[in-house]
């Protein structure tokens, strides 16, 4: 398998549990490849939900992607502060130029002044009974909700002060080559 270097231009394919996909994007530009994680980044970029329909994010993002954890993690900097948008999803895989995960629904939302909110417990659960989630894959989900919100009231990983505009700096120097 060929290693991901530095500039790297990458797709990202979200699924559901059953399979089915739930969106693309059109880009995520590799910052960093470590054993543990990668980090992206993108200016805008376009989504393509699986409707068909398209939109182009609004803001410049810093994504990082876990090996052996179950969410990912998008650090927005947008007009009005640093916001996170984290993803319960499964470990990602790489597949040729392509970043793949397993999206379960549930989303940390990280405000800039430092609160957070739990979104779609409903559409977890909804989803859970339909796609018949294994008691596993529950406890594993609930279990990483926890830690990311641990990680997030420690402020470590992407959370840390200065984390995402690091990357983000790295990206724009990418970006201008």
């Amino acid at each position: 398998m060929e290693e991901l270097k530095i500039g790297d231009k990458l797709k990202i394919f979200c699924y559901k549990h059953d399979g089915t996909l739930e969106h693309t994007s059109d880009e995520a530009v590799v910052l960093e490849n470590t054993e543990k994680y990668l980090v992206c980044g993108n200016g805008r970029t376009k989504i393509t939900e699986k409707d068909g329909s398209s939109h182009m994010t609004n803001e410049p993002a810093v994504l990082f992607f876990y090996k052996d954890h179950w969410f990912n993690i998008i650090g927005q900097l947008k007009k009005f502060g640093l916001f996170y948008y984290c993803n319960i999803a499964s470990p990602y895989i790489i597949d040729g130029k392509s970043i793949k995960y397993i999206d379960y629904d549930l989303d940390l939302r990280v405000f800039p002044d430092g609160g957070f909110k739990i979104l779609d417990r409903n559409e977890y659960n909804y989803h859970k009974k339909i796609m018949k989630y294994p008691k596993d894959i529950d406890k594993i989900v609930k279990a990483e909700l926890s830690y990311l919100i641990d990680k997030k009231r420690n402020n470590e990983g992407p959370f840390e002060s200065g984390i995402v505009e690091k990357y983000y700096d790295i990206y724009e120097k990418i970006r201008e080559v």
